[in-house]
């Protein structure tokens, strides 16, 4: 390319990243928000906080809380709590942003305003979305409210809503502010939602961490009886490998084409949409992990003892391992050319070489993804309804 003149630069901008954890975050007590909002010295800010409908149905006293612990702060709470249905269907529609968008012109929030999103991955997901696009960029500050929200999806850069049947097409990646992980929240979690968070910790340790693993499988009755310490051990390590990934490897925005933290979300995230939803994220993500690794071991990948320990942990922690939209075996494989296209580049999946050990591949066997099914379907009830 011939060209008489140019000019280049490279210049790198700073993030720092942030997960506190705590109890009581709205207690008048509890000064950890005061001080995160109060960063940036005396000035004023004005603040606008979103809640998920189905964590005020729980806790009805939540936006009382919430406004008098900020009548405490250097903040201006513009309104009352903005309310918003959770669940995968809030990202389904454009109208939820839209409606952020109106509240946030509305109450003349600035880039250096505050919102506050309160709630589960769905609603953080949308609120993250409107706050990284208005005005190019409003503080966000996140409070996930559900195990795996706390553990994954909520300690991670993404935002994002679904758009031509395609989950996350629409999206940014833009770091929150801060994370706030209140582990008092998941008291109100009905019981299939608080083991829902499991699966993304055992993703992970697949993927990133053997003696982490193990220190699932060692701990598995007590997750399953919700014990805090166990509860709160397996958030806190998950979300601290999520972190150092998007930290330490080099590529926190996607820009090449692996996405090794997805182990297991080619078929997922298909799955989701193949039954309108009614399959919840760790639900599909469970699946979508067993299917992997049962891959990995047909292709010669992973031992077969290893593969048994794995399917073993994900059935001990409650997981069904398959459902009925996985025999639409044509429009399940669609999923690897959504994953593609999301990515941008090659086919680039992650499989296992052992526990702890993820490697990626390029091609996958149409025929092996069937024979994969089958042993799901011969050994696990499938699940019909959720939890």
């Amino acid at each position: 390319m011939k060209s008489e003149s140019a000019i280049t630069c490279q210049f790198e901008v700073p993030f720092r990243f942030r997960v506190f954890f705590t109890a009581g975050v709205f207690d008048c007590d509890n000064d950890l928000l005061r001080e995160v909002l109060r960063e940036d010295g005396s000035r004023r800010e004005r603040l606008l906080a979103v809640m998920d409908e189905s964590l005020l149905a729980a806790n009805p006293k939540l936006g009382d809380k919430i406004t008098a612990y900020l009548s405490q702060s250097n903040i201006d709470l513009v309104c009352q709590p903005l309310v918003l249905p959770g669940g995968e269907a809030l990202k389904n529609q454009t109208e939820p942003v839209n409606e952020l968008y109106r509240q946030i012109e509305g109450h003349k929030l600035s880039r250096h305003s505050y919102i506050l999103a309160v709630g589960g991955g769905a609603l953080l997901d949308v609120v993250g979305f409107a706050a990284a696009t208005a005005h190019r960029g409003v503080r966000h500050i996140r409070l996930p409210t559900t195990t795996l929200s706390q553990a994954d999806g909520g300690v991670g850069v993404k935002n994002a809503i679904n758009a031509f049947g395609k989950k996350n097409f629409i999206g940014t990646f833009a770091p929150p502010f801060a994370v706030i992980n209140d582990s008092d929240f998941l008291e109100s979690l009905p019981a299939s939602e608080k083991a829902a968070g499991y699966i993304e910790a055992v993703k992970v340790g697949l993927i990133r961490d053997a003696d982490f693993f193990s220190e699932i499988e060692n701990m598995v009755e007590a997750l399953n009886r919700f014990e805090p310490a166990a509860l709160q051990r397996v958030i806190r390590r998950c979300a601290d490998l999520h972190v150092q990934h998007i930290a330490q490897n080099g590529d926190p925005f996607e820009r090449g084409s692996a996405r090794p933290l997805d182990f297991g979300h080619w078929a997922a995230h298909k799955l989701e949409q193949l039954s309108s939803f009614r399959l919840r994220h760790g639900e599909a993500v469970a699946i979508g992990i067993a299917l992997d690794v049962i891959y990995s071991r047909e292709a010669g990948y992973l031992a077969g003892p290893d593969a048994a320990r794995i399917l073993a942990l994900l059935r001990r922690l409650g997981f069904a391992l398959f459902a009925p939209e996985m025999l639409d075996i044509d429009r399940l494989l669609v999923g690897l050319d959504e994953f593609r296209e999301h990515l941008g580049g090659d086919l680039t999946i992650t499989l296992l070489r052992g526990i702890g050990r993820g490697f990626e591949v390029h091609e996958v066997s149409r025929a092996l993804v069937e024979r994969a099914i089958e042993e799901l379907r011969q050994g696990q009830p499938a699940l019909t309804t959720a939890k």
